[in-house]
């Protein structure tokens, strides 16, 4: 029994989870973003891409990419270890190294802190955080935040030091099956500080309310 749980624990299991693959309509265009998670290994450690990014008008306005090794130090928790790249039209790229924690806080919160060092000395602090609610069984309400904190100034991706923009989301999904969801939903974006300056300055906006469409899958 104790060698077939020690087999278990050492068996290879991939997955894909499409959290958001969504159509966004705000105030100043229309664009189609996406977030998502692969990992693959055992249930103690494996390998995770993480992706994040908004599409417009044909091109990539944002995008964050980790590739990251995941470790289970508890039931509920991991930690993580890797390499984040940031990519946009007409931006830097910027590259930096990841560290953080992943899993679930008491009454179910689906937690993500992850820490960041890049070059030039420039770090960074992303905190996400979505929580599920189910009116009926199919029927799931997702509450979803997201927050960027940098520690320096950084002009040419028009990122300020200290919070520099937060989401706050409802999406409403319907599961046909756990494997896929169409949803409908309404976010909030907001810039702060510095970074609401150079938005500002550049003739952007410094927050808007937008309202989703999209679908989440697995498999």
């Amino acid at each position: 029994s104790h060698n077939m749980m020690e087999m278990a624990d050492q068996h290879l299991f991939g997955s894909v989870l499409v959290d958001r693959l969504e159509w966004v309509h705000g105030n100043s265009a229309n664009a189609t973003a996406y977030e998502m998670q692969a990992r693959y290994g055992t249930a103690y450690d494996k390998a995770v891409l993480k992706a994040e990014g908004d599409i417009e008008k044909g091109r990539v306005e944002a995008a964050r990419t980790e590739l990251l090794w995941s470790h289970a130090v508890s039931t509920f928790w991991d930690t993580q270890l890797g390499v984040r790249n940031d990519i946009g039209f007409g931006r830097p790229a910027r590259n930096w190294v990841a560290f953080g924690v992943q899993g679930l806080a008491p009454y179910r919160f689906d937690v993500e802190a992850t820490a960041y060092v890049g070059t030039s000395g420039r770090t960074a602090l992303r905190l996400s955080s979505e929580y599920e609610l189910l009116p009926t069984q199919r029927l799931i309400l997702q509450p979803r935040m997201e927050a960027n904190f940098y520690g320096k100034r950084d002009p040419d991706p028009a990122i300020g030091a200290g919070l520099s923009n937060a989401t706050a989301g409802l999406r409403l999904r319907y599961e046909f099956s756990r494997q896929f969801a169409p949803y409908i939903g309404i976010e909030r974006s907001q810039s702060f500080g510095a970074t609401a300056n150079m938005i500002d300055a550049a003739g952007g906006r410094r927050g808007e309310t937008r309202f989703v469409a999209g679908v989440r899958f697995w498999f």
